[in-house]
């Protein structure tokens, strides 16, 4: 089966009244970045649109397993909430409780999930998988975790009638590696107006002062690169504030600890404040994007609908976004110390990349198109079904 579905744009209201799953994240609404920021405008776009929306949750709420958010059926399901089982248990029993449901269709997240898709197509729920990123690619992984995810991606392809890549680059992966065409619609972001600088005063720090790193703190989103820049610009240089957490054992997480106390660097951990986070971002000097694994990144789109001076490593995801060389830095330590140092001395520069910043959202990357694009597929596979 192969749907025609393009993103940005919007298209005849679909008809009302449809069931649909997302099955995969945290939850809804949940504060993190990635899928959890997908599902936090889908599942809104969808209620608001007139279908009916279950999200499959994580945690329960006050004790509930099922509850009502904003109009969204959120369903908690059991599961290992561990690095190495999280995924694989809770998506196991989600997508168990949605065989038994009569949705319309269905939006798996992760290809961690191909092991249970079988249960799905059993039960004849359509369904899209969202293939995120190259997870086995991914330095936080060990061995086996690689093999878990690689064999997950080949169950995804055998076994979902549709996939999702958030790039083009990363559906030419998909085509190479596994031989399956993808539909492709990314990630969103919101372009903000002037916002208050008062919450970046409160935090101590200088507005254009500062460079900015916002990523979970594993091996391939290059955080340390950007701390050794900084280091690197000796005390005078700007300081550097991070935004980030891991949920396993990780050498940066001392690192960040003893640059904190000297000074050095602002470490604030897991921000859910999305305020005081957009202010971080369009307030900062630079925002040092570090990200080199998976697709279009949805903190990348956040920093440029925010406003921020943005720089991101040289990968193709990231080149498919910014389509600009001057935004784009090698991994290498001085050229990035060379360029953060540029961006937080120039406030003529810093405009220029906030205003180009806001025009690729405007122009590629709105909400309203990636929503419509999701609510699209999810009819036409509803449809294929009912035919």
């Amino acid at each position: 089966m192969a749907l025609s579905i393009t993103a940005n744009r919007q298209t005849a209201v679909s008809p009302s009244g449809m069931s649909f799953a997302i099955i995969g994240s945290r939850g809804f609404p949940s504060t993190y970045g990635g899928y959890e920021t997908l599902v936090r405008y889908l599942a809104r776009y969808l209620v608001a649109d007139g279908h009916h929306v279950t999200v499959y949750c994580r945690e329960p709420k006050d004790g509930h397993r099922v509850w009502f958010e904003e109009g969204v059926r959120c369903v908690a399901t059991r599961g290992h909430d561990t690095k190495q089982f999280s995924t694989l248990s809770f998506g196991a029993t989600s997508i168990t409780d949605a065989a038994f449901r009569r949705f319309d269709a269905a939006l798996v997240l992760n290809i961690a999930n191909g092991y249970w898709l079988p249960a799905l197509r059993a039960a004849g729920v359509p369904f899209a998988v969202n293939t995120d990123g190259l997870e086995w690619k991914r330095a936080k992984w060990s061995r086996l975790g690689k093999a878990v995810f690689k064999t997950g991606a080949q169950l995804s392809a055998r076994f979902a009638p549709e996939l999702v890549c958030d790039s083009e680059a990363l559906g030419d992966i998909w085509d190479e590696e596994f031989g399956r065409t993808s539909v492709f619609i990314p990630y969103g972001g919101e372009v903000h107006e002037e916002l208050d600088d008062a919450p970046v005063r409160q935090l101590g720090l200088e507005p254009g002062r500062f460079a900015l790193s916002v990523a979970r703190l594993a091996p391939e989103n290059n955080v340390e690169l950007t701390l050794d820049a900084i280091e690197s610009l000796g005390p005078d240089g700007p300081k550097a504030v991070v935004v980030g957490s891991a949920n396993f054992d990780n050498p940066v997480t001392q690192r960040l600890e003893a640059l904190q106390a000297a000074g050095r660097v602002l470490w604030l951990g897991h921000v859910a404040d999305q305020d005081l986070l957009a202010a971080l971002w369009q307030h900062c000097g630079v925002y040092v994007h570090g990200h080199s694994v998976g697709g279009t990144n949805p903190a990348l789109l956040q920093a440029l609908g925010a406003g921020a001076p943005t720089i991101a490593l040289d990968t193709v995801f990231n080149r498919e976004v910014l389509r600009s060389e001057e935004q784009l830095f090698p991994h290498h330590i001085e050229a990035l110390a060379v360029r953060i140092s540029q961006l937080c001395n120039d406030a003529e520069l810093r405009t220029q990349l906030t205003e180009r910043g806001r025009s690729v959202i405007d122009g590629r990357y709105t909400w309203d198109g990636v929503c419509g694009a999701y609510r699209d597929l999810l009819v036409q596979l509803a449809r294929v079904r009912v035919a």
